[in-house]
């Protein structure tokens, strides 16, 4: 029994894992606090870059499709997205607003955040075998980020959900046809996260270490604990109110399919 793992390793290693734990509790914790916009229809303009046509234009063609599958696809716009990322926020705003049928998750969410020059495709698990991670990318390569470069917002949200239905319709050949975007490009910002993280987890192995080893020379190793909890947490939300034209979300889920960009 004595013979295998030393046990000063063993409580750094066990420490280490700890100390993981609550840093990644801890990012959760300071984006736990976010704030959605009511969902008061397919189109939600909260940062205000389309005009009244151009809002109606988008809800048309939306749902014309909803109508012919029941998919439920919905273009936001957000003003900040308050200290997290794109992913995590889409992901959460899906959630909050319950995007598709509770049955078949066929939600989709194509989410703009101006201020920090991302976009997001964000898709129900019933619909990621067809709008594709990799399908998703090449939408917003191909289709959105172009015309956002040149501060036309409503070409490129326009062209993203035609991208966006014809696949769900079933005509993904063109797309498939594109140059194919890169599958290993990643946000800087979630790097930069990761790496913050393995630091923190290398310098809490390397100081629980030496704690460790004075323990198993005689001194006594003190784990301080606080009286209170960590705060906040992640949810599903309960819904974003009532909606001025009936439109709701119909119970549906996503587990972080799509793809993300910026321009």
């Amino acid at each position: 029994m004595g013979q295998g793992i030393p046990t000063r390793v063993r409580l750094a290693l066990a420490l280490a894992v700890i100390a993981a734990c609550l840093a990644v509790y801890a990012v959760g914790a300071l984006a736990a606090d976010l704030t959605f916009p009511p969902l008061t229809g397919r189109v939600v303009d909260a940062a205000g870059i389309l005009t009244p046509d151009q809002r109606q234009a988008l809800d048309a063609k939306l749902k014309a499709h909803a109508d012919r599958t029941s998919d439920q696809v919905v273009v936001a716009t957000v003003p900040s997205l308050q200290g997290t990322t794109i992913e995590d926020y889409a992901n959460r705003l899906f959630r909050d607003w319950k995007l598709g049928q509770a049955k078949t998750n066929n939600g989709v969410l194509l989410l703009v955040a101006p201020k920090e020059r991302k976009v997001r495709i964000e898709v129900g698990y019933g619909l990621e075998g067809a709008l594709t991670d990799a399908l998703s990318r090449t939408i917003i390569a191909g289709a959105i980020t172009p015309r956002f470069k040149t501060d036309d917002y409503f070409g490129g949200l326009d062209a993203g959900v035609d991208g966006i239905l014809s696949i769900l319709a079933g005509d993904a050949e063109e797309w498939q046809r594109k140059p194919e975007v890169r599958a290993d490009e990643v946000d800087p910002v979630q790097v930069g996260i990761f790496i913050l993280l393995l630091l923190i987890v290398v310098v809490a192995a390397w100081r629980m270490t030496r704690i460790a080893g004075r323990a198993g020379r005689g001194g006594v190793v003190v784990i301080p604990t606080g009286s209170g909890g960590w705060g906040g947490g992640f949810s599903d939300g309960g819904g974003s109110g009532g909606v001025d034209d009936g439109f709701s979300g119909g119970g549906g889920s996503s587990g972080g399919g799509g793809a993300s960009g910026d321009w």
